[in-house]
C-alpha cells in the first residue's frame, strides 16, 4: 500500500468526489426492502445568497415533447437586398429571447415556402405552456419612463385621460436599453430586473432624475405602470431597476422581452401545438440499458486482458460515468437521443486511454524495469499518444457544436447535444485515464519490484 501522503490525499478525495456524485444521481425518491428514502436537498442560503440547484436530468424536443410554433413573416415593407439581412435579425432576436428565457437545445430556423411566403418555425422543448411560449415569441414589451406631474390624478385618476394627464413623458424608453437583466436586491433579498441604458438613455435618465428630484418617476410596460418610485438622489450612470412582486422566473421572462428589443419584421402566428415525444420513456429506457451493456461488456474486456489492472480501471470507468452523469445535471445539459448516443460512444472512447498507458507499462516491464517505474512512465509515456488521438475527436466536436453560431457550420439542436455529451466524454475520459486510474493503480494495485 502506497504511504505517500499526497497520494492518499488524491484517493480520498476521489473516493469522496465519487461518493457525493453517487448520491446526487440517486433517484429523489428510493425504496429498498419497504423503507423510504430521499435523496438529500442541496439547496443552502448564506445571507442573501440562496442556492437552489436543480438537480434533474434536462430532455430534448424528442424524449420530453415541449411547443411548437409557426409564424408568418409579413416582408411586403421590405426591399430584396435587405429580405436577407432582415430575417437574419428577426432569428437571432428570437434566438436571443429565447435563449434569456432559459429554454434550452429551442430551435428557431427559417423556412421559405412555396408561395414566396416566409416562415419562422419555434420548436421549444419542456415548454407545455403554449400561452407562455407564445407571449415569449411573439410580444415585445414597450418600456416607458414618465415623471408624475399630478399626483391627484396619478393616484385617484378614474378615466385613462385624466390618467395621461397625469404624467409627463421624458424621453426616455425602451429604444435606449443595452441590458435588463434579473438580480437580487442585497438588503431586501427580493427579486428585481436592473437596467442598464446607453449613454444617449444615461443623459436622459440623469435628467429624469434631475427634473422629477423628490417627486416620483413611472416606469410603464405597454402603458401599465410597474412601479412609481420615489426619486431620492440624482443617477447619473444610467442603471437601474424595476421593483414589484417578480419572482425569478417573472423576472427573467421580463428581462427576456425588454433585451430583446422591437423585431425587425411583423410575424403573426399560423399554427401552434403541443409537441408529443416522438421517442419517449421507451427510448430513454432503452438508451439507458445500452448504455450499461455497454459499461459491461467494456469492463469484461478490460478484465480478460488485463486481469487485475483492468478492474482498477473499470472502477475508474465507474467513476468516470458518475462525474458525468452530475455534469449534465449540473451545467446543465439537454439530453436528446444523439445525446444518449454520444454518452454511450464516450464510454468505449473512455478505455481508450488505460489501454494505451497498460500497453506501455507491458512495454517497460519487458524491458526490465521495475512495476513502480514501469506504471509511472507508462502513464507519462502514453500522454502524447492519448493527447494527439483526442485532440482530433475534440476539433471535430468543437465543429459539430458550432460554439460561435457560424453559418456556414450546423445549427440543428439535437447534433450539438451529441457534440455536448462527447465532448464532455473526451475531457472526462482523459482525465479519468490520466489521474483518477493512476492514483487507483497507486495505492490498490500490488507491486512486484
Amino acid at each position: 500500500m502506497v504511504k505517500n501522503k499526497r497520494v492518499l490525499t488524491i484517493f480520498w478525495s476521489i473516493i469522496a468526489g465519487a461518493f457525493l456524485c453517487l448520491i446526487i444521481n440517486l433517484p429523489v425518491k428510493l425504496d429498498i426492502f419497504g423503507r423510504t428514502f430521499y435523496r438529500p436537498d442541496f439547496s443552502f442560503s448564506l445571507g442573501t445568497f440562496a442556492f437552489k440547484p436543480n438537480l434533474d436530468l434536462r430532455y430534448g424536443l424528442d424524449l420530453a415533447g415541449g411547443a411548437s410554433l409557426t409564424y408568418d413573416i409579413d416582408t411586403s415593407n421590405v426591399k430584396s437586398a435587405d429580405l436577407s439581412n432582415a430575417l437574419d435579425s428577426l432569428k437571432t432576436n428570437i434566438e436571443r429571447r429565447v435563449n434569456l428565457f432559459g429554454v434550452s437545445e429551442a430551435t428557431v430556423q427559417l423556412s421559405h415556402q412555396e408561395n414566396d411566403t416566409q416562415q419562422l418555425i419555434v420548436e421549444l422543448p419542456g415548454v407545455t405552456d403554449i400561452n407562455q411560449a407564445i407571449n415569449l415569441i411573439g410580444k415585445t414589451a414597450q418600456l416607458n419612463f414618465k415623471g408624475v406631474v399630478d399626483e391627484t390624478l396619478f393616484t385617484e385618476a378614474t378615466t385613462s385621460a385624466d390618467f395621461a394627464k397625469s404624467m409627463k413623458d421624458t424621453g426616455l424608453n425602451g429604444s435606449h436599453l443595452v441590458l435588463a437583466a434579473p438580480t437580487t436586491n442585497p438588503n431586501t433579498g427580493e427579486v428585481e430586473v436592473s437596467l442598464e441604458f446607453d449613454a444617449s438613455g444615461a443623459k436622459l435618465f440623469e435628467a429624469a432624475t434631475t427634473d422629477y428630484l423628490n417627486k416620483r418617476l413611472a416606469i410603464l410596460l405597454d402603458n401599465q405602470v410597474i412601479t412609481a418610485p420615489n426619486v431620492s438622489v440624482v443617477i447619473p450612470d444610467g442603471k437601474a431597476v424595476i421593483q414589484g412582486n417578480y419572482d425569478i422566473k417573472s423576472a427573467k421572462s421580463l428581462s427576456a422581452q425588454l433585451t430583446a428589443g422591437r423585431l425587425p419584421l411583423p410575424i403573426r402566428l399560423v399554427q401552434q401545438s403541443e409537441v408529443g415525444a416522438t421517442l419517449g420513456q421507451d427510448s430513454i429506457n432503452k438508451g439507458i440499458r445500452a448504455g450499461l451493456v455497454g459499461l459491461a461488456l467494456v469492463s469484461l474486456f478490460m478484465i480478460g486482458n488485463y486481469g487485475y489492472l483492468g478492474f482498477i480501471a473499470d472502477i475508474g470507468l465507474i467513476i468516470y460515468g458518475l462525474i458525468t452523469l452530475t455534469l449534465y445535471r449540473l451545467i446543465p445539459v439537454t439530453l436528446t437521443f444523439p445525446g444518449i448516443v454520444g454518452f454511450i460512444l464516450s464510454i468505449g472512447m473512455a478505455v481508450d486511454s488505460n489501454i494505451l498507458i497498460f500497453e506501455r507499462m507491458k512495454e517497460e516491464l519487458r524491458a526490465g524495469k521495475s512495476w513502480t517505474n514501469a506504471m509511472e512512465l507508462g502513464f507519462g509515456r502514453a500522454w502524447n499518444s492519448i493527447k494527439d488521438a483526442n485532440a482530433c475527436t475534440i476539433i471535430t466536436g468543437l465543429i459539430l457544436f458550432n460554439p460561435f453560431n457560424w453559418p456556414f457550420l450546423n445549427s440543428s439542436g439535437m447534433v450539438r447535444g451529441f457534440a455536448v455529451t462527447l465532448l464532455i466524454g473526451i475531457f472526462l475520459g482523459m482525465f479519468t485515464g490520466i489521474v483518477v486510474t493512476r492514483n487507483l493503480l497507486r495505492v490498490l494495485a500490488k507491486k512486484n519490484n
